[in-house]
């Protein structure tokens, strides 16, 4: 049994779903509610490995990983976050596949990535080799900046100023209260000490999650001593205050962390609840195909009994199976697609479709031309206790027919009709002069 990778990973394919360090080991386990307590705000030079369980690679790190910890243990920090359950965390710091090992020294809004060996011995040098340069660095009087980054962009962790609105008892209305976005906005004092903690992390946070909800999300920030109008219209009597704000409904308090790996954790949340469901796509062409799975981490497609098998009933009722599961895993972002059975024959040769039967379902990752098959019954329940078990890296797996996507036909779209029995053409025997010595011989 191998789990299907579900990104741009550079694992194998292996099943292990369990935690790979105990409270034992001196690696440190760091999630969301600690990671800027234990690492943003110390003085410490920390290595942090971004590990996925079912990693192979990862896997084969541990031991190495775990030894490291120990020679370097009151040196430099050692900590390991499993970015496969904590994915705003790894988002954050642009982690893209596993493992990801980066380095958080002077400053730490802007890591470095480790591109040493994955040895115990080549990773105690590369860490010794960063505790140099961060001594050096502070003998010559040079010093990490923990405010915002200059840079736009999040992949480093940082983040710019720019990407928090500034609002206004003129610009609110428009800006937030009428927009079909969600707003997370901070009202603060500038004299507030809580306030001046709060900014690097609502600046980095506000980048993150630009680039994450494609601008869906936003985070803006009223200063509360000046812009008093729209702070007494909400009731603002302690600083800073966060609240929510979606078009049409009351404000909501946010209630969670004020780290920035809290605040993207709910502002992801955030977009997935008020993301409409991805849309169900009818496999038409190349291009239908391409468009739907390039920028997805997984694609499920479903083949259809004929329209003159089901009629358009029985076809209606199937896709309203896949539109409630594409709800269910919206967050996931995952392309859908359907066909009807024969219309495309080499991707059903591909994904073996042919000997199970009608309707049929595969879950493909195109970027690693993997694919699995739905065996249990198509249904909301069988379908997704599939799809469950491909979400926690388990499941069997096959490579694609060729090891590459097979050629799609184009074909006419579904009209929602019933199908209709080709015409037979008529034939006129009338006029037809059939030779009389032949007739009795045939008789």
């Amino acid at each position: 049994m191998r789990p299907l990778i579900l990104g741009v990973l550079g694992c194998s394919l292996v099943l292990s779903v369990q935690a790979f360090y105990s409270a034992s080991d001196d690696v440190i386990e760091l999630t969301p509610s600690n990671f800027n307590r234990e690492v943003i705000q110390s003085d410490s030079l920390w290595l942090v490995e971004f590990y996925a369980p079912w990693c192979g690679h990862c896997q084969s790190l541990t031991p190495e990983w775990k030894k490291a910890a120990t020679a370097l243990k009151g040196i430099v920090k050692v900590g390991a976050v499993d970015a496969d359950q904590h994915k705003s965390l790894g988002g954050q710091y642009g982690v893209r596949g596993f493992p990801t090992i980066k380095i958080f020294g002077a400053n730490k809004n802007k890591p470095e990535e480790y591109q040493g060996g994955r040895s115990s011995q080549a990773i105690t040098d590369g860490a010794l080799n960063a505790v140099r340069s961060m001594v050096k660095d502070r003998l010559s009087g040079k010093s990490g900046s923990s405010g915002y980054s200059k840079q736009s962009g999040g992949s480093s962790g940082g983040g710019s100023k720019k990407d928090v609105v500034e609002l206004t008892d003129d610009n609110f209305d428009k800006m937030v209260l009428e927009s079909d976005d969600v707003w997370m906005v901070e009202f603060f004092a500038p004299w507030c000490g809580h306030c001046k903690n709060l900014e690097p992390e609502w600046a980095a946070a506000a980048t993150a999650v630009k680039e994450q909800t494609k601008g869906r999300v936003r985070l803006g920030a009223v200063d509360a001593t000046v812009h008093q109008g729209v702070s007494s219209r909400y009731g603002i009597r302690g600083f800073p205050t966060i609240k929510i704000f979606r078009k049409g409904e009351e404000p909501e308090d946010y209630q969670g962390g004020r780290s920035r790996s809290d605040i993207i954790e709910r502002a992801l949340d955030l977009f997935s609840d008020n993301a409409a469901p991805p849309e169900l796509v009818e496999i038409l062409n190349e291009d239908s195909l391409k468009k739907t799975c390039e920028d997805s981490q997984l694609c499920i497609i479903a083949v259809l009994p004929h329209i003159l098998d089901t009629g358009a009933s029985g076809r209606n009722g199937y896709l309203e199976v896949m539109m409630n599961m594409a709800e269910k895993y919206k967050k996931k972002m995952w392309g859908w697609l359907w066909t009807e059975a024969g219309a495309q024959m080499e991707l059903e040769a591909a994904l073996g479709i042919g000997g199970f039967g009608y309707p049929a379902m595969a879950a493909i990752n195109t970027r690693k031309m993997k694919f699995a098959l739905l065996r249990g019954s198509f249904s909301d329940t069988g379908i997704h206790e599939f799809l469950r078990e491909l979400s926690v890296g388990r499941g069997s797996t096959q490579t694609l027919g060729g090891g590459a996507m097979p050629k799609i036909q184009a074909v006419e779209p579904w009209d929602g009709k019933d199908g209709q029995l080709p015409v037979e053409e008529e034939y006129d025997l009338s006029d037809v002069d059939l030779d009389d010595d032949y007739n009795k011989d045939e008789l």
